[in-house]
């Protein structure tokens, strides 16, 4: 028993002399990521202010929130009772304005026609006429009275048989009276047009396919002119926003690719791009407005969802890296590791480089190989002798 106690004691004494175990890795080669992980949300570009211009009563409301809409969906109904009665009332009078044309077009030229007619036949024997008593007075055998009074019965006929003219002309496509009722035709046409478009104004419909945001207003109420009735994002560009802490702004440029996923669904992650960089920082909060196009945006995306971007800021490909818990004040301006040599802790200064997920780029200080002491809390110093323990990397 004794001698049992005189070797145990005598094998501690032996590791006692050879130091404390330390856990230990080997400095490798790899290629390396690093990542800037920030929270964001998702914004709509072209958001749609549904309005109309008239004031009235809301009767219906077709706009549901979440709701995805098409072109031609009716989102909100206003009492359109008096707006029909007045097209009802213009489209009667275009009838009755293109009844006055057909009208005139068919009666006007037989009855202008048959007036012509009769008076150039008043003219022609007016004429014959005054002719037959120009040659009597000239023979002596009537009087110069007879002869003026036939002269001022050709002269009224001459008066009537241009008055004729005149409303044959007048009664043609080119005349006044086809202006006057073509005029009378087109006012009426004007107001249906009019009474049609104030009709149509009775109803809110979507003009472009999105999801709806908000419905403002309920079957019942009555709304202005110009009051805003539904809002809508628009299909189209969808970007997200997130706004990174200003010192990883270098780390950040135009054209960057990124990994995203919404909070709420975190197993659909989608692509996106770095399109716009706030040219100034917030002073208040010390971060900086980035924007990323999402040319695919995915089906579950909706306005101001909360999303996680992960940023690919640099990569590096066959460098020596470490595991980050064996590289010693990495956040200093001399971060340094511990390597064993002949048992012994020594120090060695070394430049890092990008910053991967666990991992450190050894930009100098070591080489591969190295074997490097991992953090184990404190209590070693350089010089001491310790025993190795390697951990699978």
């Amino acid at each position: 028993m004794t001698g049992a106690i005189l070797l145990a004691a005598a094998v501690a004494a032996l590791l006692q002399s050879r130091g404390p175990m330390v856990p230990t890795t080997r400095a490798v080669r790899s290629d390396l990521e690093q990542h800037l992980v920030v929270s964001g949300r998702v914004r709509v570009v072209t958001r749609v202010r549904f309005a109309t211009p008239l004031a009235g009563r809301v009767v219906a409301v077709g706009a549901v929130e979440g709701q995805r809409v098409v072109p031609g969906d009716v989102l909100v109904q206003l009492d359109d009772a008096e707006a029909r009665a007045e097209v009802a009332q213009a489209e009667a009078g275009v009838a009755q304005a293109a009844a006055r044309v057909e009208q005139l077009r068919q009666v006007g030229a037989v009855v202008t026609s048959q007036a012509m007619r009769e008076a150039e036949a008043d003219l022609v024997r007016a004429e014959a006429e005054l002719a037959r008593v120009e040659r009597l007075v000239e023979a002596g055998a009537a009087t110069r009275a007879s002869l003026e009074e036939a002269r001022r019965q050709a002269e009224l006929a001459r008066a009537r048989q241009r008055a004729a003219d005149a409303q044959q002309t007048a009664a043609m496509p080119a005349g006044a009276d086809t202006r006057l009722v073509l005029g009378a035709l087109v006012e009426s046409q004007g107001r249906l047009a009019a009474a049609r478009a104030r009709l149509a104004q009775m109803q809110v419909v979507a003009a472009e396919p999105g999801i709806i945001l908000a419905r403002l207003v309920e079957p019942g109420d009555a709304v202005s002119a110009g009051a805003t009735l539904v809002e809508m994002a628009a299909d189209g560009e969808t970007e997200l926003v997130i706004e990174p802490d200003e010192r990883n702004l270098a780390w950040v440029r135009l054209g960057q690719r990124a990994l995203a996923a919404a909070d709420a669904f975190p197993q659909t992650v989608f692509d996106a791009e770095v399109s716009y960089i706030a040219p100034a920082v917030d002073p208040a909060r010390g971060s900086v407005e980035v924007r990323l196009r999402v040319d695919e945006p995915p089906d579950i995306l909706r306005p101001d969802m909360t999303v996680s971007v992960d940023l690919t800021v640099a990569s590096n490909t066959d460098v020596v890296t470490l595991p980050a818990d064996a590289v010693r004040g990495a956040a200093t301006a001399t971060p340094w590791v511990f390597v064993v040599e002949g048992g012994r802790l020594a120090r060695r200064d070394v430049r890092v480089g990008i910053r991967g997920e666990g991992s450190v780029e050894i930009v100098s200080g070591i080489a591969p190989g190295t074997e490097v002491v991992l953090m184990d809390g404190p209590g070693l110093i350089e010089g001491q002798r310790v025993r190795p323990r390697p951990e699978v990397p």
